[in-house]
């Protein structure tokens, strides 16, 4: 049997909203959780920006096959890093925000500015696929040395 699609009542900031799931409209969002919302948006776009750049950058070694340089060492570390902490955090912030907007909105039958527990959903790809490419770093610095005694010994 369907669930039916029913109007919400009782939300505040001139929200309206219909459920079965709750999809609400809200005319013009605070500006703190607007705020939040779009820190949460541009951290997500620099871990995307910092593999679009990691990959353009190893394509281009590679294609000069000057791949392990210490230069390719601290991209690839310092891309790492910045997938691990801006993915991550990224989704951290928008999973606050919408919460917070949730909770202003009466969504969840709590009264507005009562305490609420945080609640999100947060993917661990972004944080796992940096700590890998600040390994693949320590495996590059490795490749490196190797280089380094092989050109030694021709």
């Amino acid at each position: 049997m369907a669930a039916r699609d029913q109007a919400a009542s009782g939300l505040e900031l001139e929200s309206t909203g219909r459920y079965t799931s709750l999809e609400a409209t809200v005319p013009q969002l605070p500006v703190g959780p607007a705020e939040l919302l779009a820190w949460g948006s541009a951290l997500t776009q620099i871990g995307v920006l910092a593999i679009l750049a990691l990959v353009f950058v190893l394509a281009h070694r590679l294609r000069s096959a000057t791949l392990f340089t210490a230069k390719s060492v601290g991209v690839v570390g310092a891309c790492g890093a910045v997938i691990a902490v801006a993915g991550t955090l990224g989704q951290i912030l928008d999973g606050w925000a919408l919460n917070r907007v949730a909770e202003m909105i009466a969504a969840n039958g709590r009264t507005p500015g009562a305490s609420y527990v945080f609640s999100a959903e947060v993917n661990l790809a972004p944080l796992m696929l940096g700590l890998v490419m600040v390994l693949v770093a320590g495996v590059f610095q490795y490749g490196r040395r190797l280089q380094l005694e092989t050109e030694g010994l021709v």
